[in-house]
């Protein structure tokens, strides 16, 4: 029965600590989904791996998020064919691959202005491109690298219990 409880507990602290090293990014930072954010500069500092989530905060009515299939599209604001649209004002969307993806916002004529963004995920969990990266995302970096830390260290003291009944 020690066997199974080490085998369940290890499986259950893999989950936990992917999850733990998942980041969240505000699309736009604390400016958010906004016309006047300049959104070249805010993924410029930000490194997106598979797992993490993009948060569209903005004004329901005012905006909306659009994904649009290709760079052709997003390169020409070209909003007729979308692969997914969205209008809650806190929209997530899962980085679940790696590849780039392309949103812009669907009210007509705010894609022109500049308000879309390109994603590029990429598979690891840290890239060079982290070194670059704000401080704030190496802040929560680093308490993630901890988090996880401390999350295996209480399961092998978990282990270590269960295994001496």
């Amino acid at each position: 029965m020690g066997r199974k409880n080490t085998i369940f507990l290890a499986l259950f602290v893999a989950l936990i600590t992917n999850e733990a090293m998942a980041e969240q990014h505000v699309v736009g930072g604390s400016q958010g989904w906004d016309a006047s954010t300049d959104f070249n500069s805010w993924v410029s500092g930000q490194t997106f791996n598979v797992g993490d989530q993009l948060v569209f905060k903005y004004s329901s009515g005012l905006h909306s998020v659009v994904e649009l299939g290709s760079e052709s599209e997003y390169m020409n604001c070209d909003l007729g064919n979308t692969v997914n649209s969205m209008s809650s004002g806190n929209d997530v969307v899962q980085l679940n691959n790696p590849g780039t993806r392309y949103f812009a916002c669907g009210t007509l004529g705010h894609c022109g202005q500049g308000m879309k963004v390109k994603i590029t995920t990429v598979s690891g969990t840290s890239s060079p491109a982290s070194s670059s990266s704000s401080s704030s995302s190496t802040t929560s970096s680093s308490a993630s690298q901890c988090f996880s830390s401390l999350v295996l260290i209480f399961a092998s003291l978990i282990a270590s219990l269960l295994n001496q009944f």
